[in-house]
């Protein structure tokens, strides 16, 4: 009488003990689910995050784009104009060479205002090889005054200079150059970018590039900015590399 009595606490302490252990399995899947919705739930706040983060970057980037365009677009229209007046340079050359005497007399003052401007042009303009390109001029102006070139050979050389400065404008390479940094002439590697960019690369890996001063004129300085060198490096490892044309991120030197 007594076994069956056993048998059946037994069964019911046996039912008790499966009962508990499927609610602590229950409770354990629970409770790992939990956390796992808990870590994607994290993962996913994190990639939300950085998904932010990155459209706070491009839109930051593309205002910095914007603006850096909008000052290209005046530097433009200044080299712009600067180049029409040198081309209208070029055709009084040519209309005085028509109307002038055979003497040449009456082309010779015409000839050397034109070139007294185009002096003027490169001594307040872009700083590439000024001291060059002012000493073409002057030798002709020379040769002009001491009546050793014929007026209308006169223009033809001045007709060639100014020619040189419109494809000057329209050139991007890499020059040497002497520059003047803290008062010391020092010579530099020049990237330049037609006639609106000029970066430099000193022999003891400074890097800088010309900006334009608060008189108006041009001043090479030398940046601190990691970003800006770095962006300086890749312009000069592309212009090395024959690399003229397409898409440069790099410092603005327009912006004041």
């Amino acid at each position: 009488m007594d076994i069956p009595i056993v048998r059946n606490v037994s069964s019911s302490t046996l039912l008790i003990i499966l009962l508990f252990l499927c609610s602590s399995s229950m409770a354990n899947n629970l409770e790992n689910l939990a956390k796992s919705l808990a870590k994607i739930r994290g993962e996913v706040e994190t990639l939300q995050t950085q998904l932010d983060m990155e459209k706070e970057k491009h839109s930051s980037r593309m205002a910095a784009l914007n603006s850096q365009l909008a000052d290209l677009s005046v530097e433009e229209r200044r080299q712009k104009l600067s180049i029409e007046k040198l081309q209208n340079s070029l055709e009084k050359l040519t209309e005085s060479t028509q109307k002038a005497e055979q003497s040449g007399d009456k082309l010779k003052p015409v000839l050397l205002t034109i070139l007294s401007d185009y002096k003027h042009y490169i001594q307040v303009g872009f700083p590439f090889k000024k001291d060059d390109r002012l000493k073409a001029v002057t030798s002709l102006e020379n040769s002009i005054n001491n009546q050793l070139i014929d007026p209308n050979k006169a223009i033809n050389q001045a007709w060639a200079l100014i020619e040189d400065e419109i494809r000057l404008s329209k050139e991007n390479g890499i020059y040497q150059q002497t520059v003047e940094l803290n008062g010391e002439n020092l010579l530099v590697d020049i990237a330049k970018l037609g006639t609106v960019f000029l970066f430099f690369q000193t022999r003891d890996n400074r890097s800088g590039m010309a900006k334009r001063s608060v008189e108006g004129g041009w001043k090479f300085e030398v940046t601190d900015s990691t970003s800006d060198v770095e962006r300086i490096k890749r312009l000069f490892d592309s212009l090395k590399k024959q690399i003229r044309q397409g898409y440069f991120e790099i410092p603005n030197p327009l912006r004041k």
